[in-house]
């Protein structure tokens, strides 16, 4: 275990063991101190934070604390595993390829696992609300555990979602983005939920393919749909959604960091009391 104390930052590195991932799962905790009532916590778990370290995440969440432009929070870096391309994907139905099949294991190791352990841990009955949000692959998983739990999250943060994951190969002529598209297809087929948040990220440098050669890159145009399913829904563009795209954006922890700030201060800024 290691712990180090700043001024308005407490950090912490532990070993949580998951019996739903059958090994041990590194997770980096960021809380900030002196909260006189813990009941204003939000809770913040981020997918793939063994980037966040590279993102200066740290450093960048003391110095808004500190400058008071954010509302405390909880975050909690989750370390992808080994299996991060079989853990991370939808939980309802891998992709084409296999990918994804133990999605549910993760879902399950979040929800009845990692959630009770950080309450345990700190001292924390409940939140004021919990949030997930993740980058790339670890994006689409975080959509997914919010958008399938809406009595327990409220927000999610996706950072260059892989909103391409598809059932068929897109090689195959049978493919089709309005039928194949994983995530898009859930959102349409489920049910609305009031009170769902959503901050989507990309980069006009995320990638260079473009399968249906509209002149938007692939990343961008899935992203899009999603947005495009979740108004469908009836969700509000304007109230509901904020979709940040980057001119000079790239598929890397150093365009998510940039991006960072914006989404702490979406979720959580003081002026969205």
């Amino acid at each position: 275990m290691q712990t180090a104390d700043t001024k308005v930052l407490f950090t912490e590195k532990v070993q949580v063991h998951s019996s739903y991932l059958g090994r041990e799962v590194e997770i980096n905790f960021y809380l900030p101190v002196n909260i006189p009532d813990p009941s204003q916590l939000s809770l913040l778990l981020i997918n793939d934070g063994q980037l966040l370290e590279e993102m200066h995440f740290p450093e960048m969440l003391a110095g808004m604390t500190a400058q008071g432009l954010l509302k405390p929070i909880v975050c909690v870096g989750i370390h992808a595993g080994a299996d991060r391309k079989m853990e991370y994907g939808v939980a309802a139905q891998p992709d084409y390829m296999g990918r994804g099949a133990r999605a549910g294991n993760y879902t399950s190791f979040v929800l009845t696992e990692l959630i009770p352990f950080v309450k345990n841990k700190y001292c924390i009955p409940s939140f004021s609300e919990q949030a997930m949000a993740g980058f790339s692959l670890g994006g689409l998983m975080a959509l997914d555990i919010v958008w399938n739990h809406p009595g327990v999250f409220s927000k999610a943060g996706v950072f260059s979602g892989s909103f391409w994951w598809r059932s068929l190969d897109q090689a195959n002529e049978q493919y089709d983005d309005d039928q194949h598209r994983i995530m898009q297809q859930q959102i349409r087929k489920a049910t609305y939920h009031s009170g769902f948040k959503f901050f989507l990220q990309c980069g006009n440098k995320d990638e260079t393919h473009d399968r249906n050669n509209n002149g938007i890159i692939d990343s961008i145009d899935d992203t899009l749909a999603i947005i495009n399913e979740l108004v469908k829904k009836g969700y509000d563009r304007e109230k509901d959604i904020c979709y940040l795209e980057m001119p000079d954006g790239k598929h890397d922890a150093e365009t998510w960091g940039k991006a960072m700030p914006a989404f702490l201060q979406w979720g959580w800024g003081v002026a969205n009391r």
